[in-house]
């Protein structure tokens, strides 16, 4: 039996098909308790969850963790790739939620032997990956949430923004906090302002005389908006940005925590320049990558770090590998980028790269497949990073000239 999962965030659509490619059951729930344990149930009936796998076009969300919870095989279909095979069930791509679950099931019977399985991941893992994941989200908010705080000062008071260099910083929005309006710091002194750094604990070696300079020397606003409507702007801007470093704090030191009891970690801990939130990303997004592929070149190509080649007879192209895993690729780059600065041996894999006219990005890829490679090794043999055996042995092939086109 093959089923087809058409899912929604309000009701899902499912037909369950046999061999032949007759349809032997199809039905419509609601996105609710009641109609998914209902649903678990009715597939039952057709057979043992273990041998009831289900095409889904989607590879994580509540649906996916309930059937692989209830046993079932999890296909999930790119909706990409599915929407291409539509015409082999007719030339008009019709699409109603019944004939979706009835392809999606088709497609299972016909082609899921080509089909990557999505297996369960480790729950260390998976917590690993949320927790990264949501940070991630949070310095996104909070790079939105700086801007619009320097686009405020920029408006109403360029001073305020010209005194610390970084304005996301405790002392930074500490001062905004205390002087939100050009008109609050126009009596502060070279001396006050030193005086009232210190007892803030100011760690920016810069006297009071040049920060009261940066201060005096920033253009004067010409604001037509009341005094209190700018202080009121600027200090709920900056609570915001206080609010979310915040919790960015508090998730680093859950990532850090979640990574000291992770039984990965110490296979990749001594990598360089490493560090324990880029470790909780990599673990978190590798992890799963490395447990279900079967070559380190498939790993490699999975987290999205090499080209795609595209040949006929009239052209050849190597490009960049668009669809990929970008977070696993975000995540392992971003290593291989910091481990340049800590290894002898990063460094000259990138500058090499470079020294081939290969632009930042693309010979940081490069570094990132050599690495890769490393940690596949320390992953096959269960040994922790070695430089001495997993690089200067020559056991890990660094060189990349069949795929560096691209």
């Amino acid at each position: 039996m093959y089923i087809g999962w058409d899912w929604a965030t309000e009701t899902h659509d499912v037909t369950v098909m046999d061999n032949t490619g007759a349809r032997v059951d199809r039905w419509e729930l609601a996105h609710t308790e009641d109609g998914l344990a209902k649903t678990l149930a009715r597939l039952w009936r057709h057979g043992t969850p273990a041998d009831l796998p289900v095409a889904i076009e989607t590879s994580r969300g509540l649906v996916v963790d309930r059937l692989l919870a209830a046993g079932h095989p999890v296909v999930p279909v790119h909706p990409n790739a599915f929407h291409a095979m539509r015409p082999r069930w007719g030339a008009s791509k019709a699409k109603t939620d019944a004939g979706d679950s009835h392809k999606l099931a088709d497609y299972l019977r016909t082609d899921g032997h080509l089909l990557p399985r999505l297996e369960p991941t480790d729950q260390a893992t998976l917590d690993l990956q949320a927790l990264t994941r949501q940070r991630t989200d949070h310095v996104e908010v909070r790079i939105a949430a700086v801007n619009q705080l320097a686009a405020v000062l920029d408006a109403h008071w360029p001073g305020g923004k010209a005194v610390f260099a970084d304005l996301d910083s405790d002392i930074a929005l500490a001062f905004l906090e205390r002087y939100p309006t050009p008109a609050s710091a126009a009596k502060l002194t070279a001396g006050r302002l030193e005086a009232w750094c210190k007892r803030r604990g100011y760690s920016g070696k810069r006297s009071g005389s040049v920060l009261i300079e940066r201060l005096r020397s920033a253009p004067q606003a010409a604001s037509r908006l009341g005094e209190n409507t700018v202080a009121q702007l600027v200090r709920v801007q900056a609570q915001l940005v206080s609010a979310v470093r915040a919790t960015i704090r508090e998730l680093d030191t859950a990532i850090a925590a979640a990574v000291e009891t992770h039984p990965y970690a110490p296979l990749f801990a001594g990598m360089p320049r490493i560090g324990k939130v880029n470790l909780g990303q990599i673990i978190g997004e590798l992890g799963p990558i490395l447990e279900r592929a079967q070559t380190s070149e498939q790993f490699i190509a999975e987290v999205g770090v090499v080209p795609v080649t595209r040949a006929s007879g009239k052209s050849h192209a190597v490009t960049f590998r668009v669809a990929a895993n970008r977070r696993a690729r975000q995540a392992i780059t971003t290593f291989a980028d910091n481990s340049r600065h800590g290894s002898d041996w990063a460094a000259k894999i990138y500058s090499d790269a470079r020294a081939r006219k290969k632009r930042h990005p693309h010979a940081t890829r490069i570094l990132a497949r050599s690495w890769l490679r490393v940690m596949w090794a320390c992953w096959r043999d269960g040994s922790c990073y070695d430089p001495a055996v997993h690089q200067a042995n020559g056991k890990i092939n660094t060189t990349d000239s069949a795929a560096e086109a691209a």
